[in-house]
């Protein structure tokens, strides 16, 4: 009990301490202050844009991987694009043998895509992602309905006219009206709606979302387009199992099912690449850890000022107060009381910084930027507090230290 007892004197000892020098206190605070508002700003705003931007890739899926010609990874000095182009595109025969056979995997699909222009009455859409897809597409992809419904295999293998409209599309074709069961014409061929996705809102970096696409069964996709070498390359895509070596199975298996359907001799190499969804991903959050690392340096200069600045702040207090610290030791003061005391005046006066910084940030979050919302989270407040702390701690110790270790007699007679 004494111990704590102490400890809250000391507290209130170093808040009165500030309170009786407020203009040195705020101008000594202003460069922890900036600091801290620099670093969590960019935080903010790193994980903010990152969060977007790999939510806009949402419709690659997730733990999927694709069979394409030309590899994601790949350095552009090292990139045979040549050789890429030679190779054949995937088929759906290729589709076929691969679901027949394909094991580490919890559904495999086949799908095209391609820009269109819908039209319904008087009223058109275009520039509208109409995608044609097998039965199991919703097995890789997720296909989130918020009225109808999806396709039935029955349906999928009759190449039926049916399409599942965006919520974009649905409202500027039938605006006021139910879209359900309505009549839609894409390339002069007509479809009936099935079903509508749920919004997304607006994209970011123009890139597709499911308000502005449509599906409809691949067979009546390759009635409108013709699809292969020489026409619009469709993609096989398998979805790994949820295991700790689900991608790293269903990658092997692959391999070996495209290169024995292709009559790949065991010397030659792959005429096919073998593309995880994951790597744009890993590849955004890279360039993030740049960003987040700049911020690091460009909040850290400011926190070093606001360090010093403390620093020297605490020992002119010390210097001012070394006739009562002589005081406070010839009353039976312990060391610790007196280390305490500068020590919590260094923590509070860079904590008071540093909130005020996270304050500030908290401020810009409120200001509209377009489609890009701000969020400080509360990891980056926790963040800007702890290294509030730390830069208290590192500034005030030095100062507490030598307050703590005065001779009473010698700090008595300085005046």
């Amino acid at each position: 009990m004494l111990f704590f007892q102490l400890t809250w004197e000391s507290f209130r000892f170093a808040v009165t301490a500030l309170k009786s020098n407020l203009t040195r206190t705020i101008l000594s605070l202003l460069g922890v202050t900036v600091g801290i508002f620099a670093i969590i700003a960019v935080f903010t705003l790193v994980d903010s844009l990152e969060g977007k931007i790999k939510s806009s890739f949402a419709f690659l899926g997730t733990n999927v991987m694709r069979v394409d010609r030309f590899p994601f990874a790949s350095g552009p000095q090292d990139y045979p694009w040549w050789k890429y182009f030679r190779r054949p595109p995937g088929t759906f025969a290729e589709y076929k043998f691969i679901e027949e056979r394909l094991k580490n995997a919890e559904g495999v699909t086949i799908s095209a895509s391609s820009n269109a222009t819908v039209q319904a009455g008087s009223n058109a859409f275009e520039g509208m992602a109409l995608t044609g897809v097998a039965y199991t597409y919703s097995d890789v992809y997720e296909v989130a309905l918020e009225e109808g419904r999806y396709f039935s295999e029955s349906e999928i293998n009759a190449s039926r006219n049916l399409a599942i409209l965006g919520k974009k599309i649905a409202n500027t074709l039938y605006p006021n009206q139910p879209p359900i069961g309505k009549e839609v014409k894409i390339k002069g061929m007509k479809f009936t709606i099935i079903g509508i996705f749920e919004e997304e809102g607006e994209g970011f970096l123009d890139l597709p979302s499911k308000d502005e696409a449509c599906l409809i069964p691949y067979g009546a996709f390759t009635k409108m387009y013709y699809t292969g070498r020489n026409g619009l390359e469709p993609t096989i895509a398998a979805k790994g199992m949820e295991t700790d070596i689900g991608l790293v199975a269903l990658e092997n298996e692959l391999t070996g099912l495209m290169r024995a359907k292709r009559g790949l001799k065991p010397t030659e190499e792959n005429d096919f690449a073998l593309n995880k969804t994951e790597f744009i991903q890993n590849a955004i959050g890279s360039i993030f850890d740049v960003i987040s690392i700049a911020g690091w340096v460009i909040g850290g200069f400011s926190i070093l000022v606001g360090g010093f600045g403390i620093a020297n702040i605490m020992f002119v207090s010390v210097r001012e107060r070394t006739n009562i610290i002589g005081i406070q030791k010839s009353l039976g003061a312990k060391n610790y009381f007196i280390l305490f005391q500068f020590l919590f005046e260094a923590i509070c006066l860079s904590l008071i910084g540093g909130g005020t910084g996270i304050l500030l940030v908290y401020g810009i979050s409120f200001i509209p930027l377009g489609t890009l919302e701000l969020t400080l989270s509360f990891t980056n407040i926790i963040l800007g507090l702890g290294v509030s702390s730390i830069i208290g701690v590192v500034a005030g110790i030095v100062p507490a230290t030598l307050a703590a270790r005065m001779d009473p007699v010698e700090a008595i007679r300085t005046a």
